[in-house]
Formats: structure tokens, C-alpha cells, sequence
């Protein structure tokens, strides 16, 4: 089970990533965009659940590219990943760190940085 410290050594090994503290949670960006955070649930999504029980453990939200892609992210049903009604038009998905396999944490995580990250970065990531 991956935890925020995999997570950590993953962004911050892509470049010029910096880990920045949010509010008492721990989050991660390239130049000023951020592209993966701990994301707690507020009071208002845990009201939405209803008698349903919330996923627990860590929850890791990451951008994506676009909505499309965060469609095609939750489609396959993965493990681990999920959305919320707060997230509904926003392109990032929502990851459950206890039930998501350590590759497909490394992949969501690579291609948020993909998103946010500087053309002159990505380019060059791309080629290598």
C-alpha cells in the first residue's frame, strides 16, 4: 500500500518539483501550478455520502489534462480511484492510496505533473 511519502518521492523526482505544506496537508507542483495534494473530506463531502461510508485512509487528488481524460481515468473502474461531486467539472480524480496498485499511482501521478508542467519540461521528459 503506497503511502503520502511514495507519494512524495514520486513528484519530487519529476522536475522541478517543490512539496509545499497547504494547510496542514501536504501537496505538490511544478512552478506555481499544483498537479497533486492530500485532499481530506470537508464536512460537505462527507454530508453528500449519506448513509453510504466515505473511503478511508489517505485520499490523494491529481490533476488531469482534461475532462475527457478524467473520464477515461475513472472509466475503467480502477482501484483506487474515484471522484466526488465536488471534483464534478474539475479535472482531477481522486485516489484512494490504500487501494490503488503503486503503478497506477506512479502513472496518475507522472501524468498530473504532465498537465501542469512547463512545455520546455514536459518536452524534455517526453524525449528522454
Amino acid at each position: 500500500m503506497p503511502t503520502l511519502d511514495d507519494v512524495a518521492d514520486i513528484a519530487t523526482s519529476l522536475p522541478e518539483v517543490e512539496e509545499e505544506d497547504r494547510r496542514g496537508t501536504r501537496a505538490w507542483r511544478v512552478g506555481k501550478k499544483v498537479f497533486a495534494w492530500e485532499r481530506a473530506f470537508r464536512k460537505v463531502d462527507l454530508e453528500r455520502f449519506g448513509s453510504e461510508a466515505p473511503p478511508t485512509g489517505p485520499i490523494l487528488a491529481v490533476r488531469v489534462d482534461d475532462l475527457s481524460e478524467k473520464e477515461a481515468v475513472l472509466a475503467p473502474d480502477q482501484d483506487g480511484f474515484f471522484t466526488i461531486p465536488h471534483f464534478d467539472g474539475y479535472p482531477a480524480v481522486l485516489i484512494r492510496l490504500e487501494a490503488v496498485e503503486e503503478q497506477a499511482l506512479r502513472e496518475a501521478i507522472v501524468d498530473g505533473w504532465l498537465a501542469c508542467a512547463p512545455k520546455r519540461l514536459t518536452e524534455a521528459y517526453v524525449t528522454d
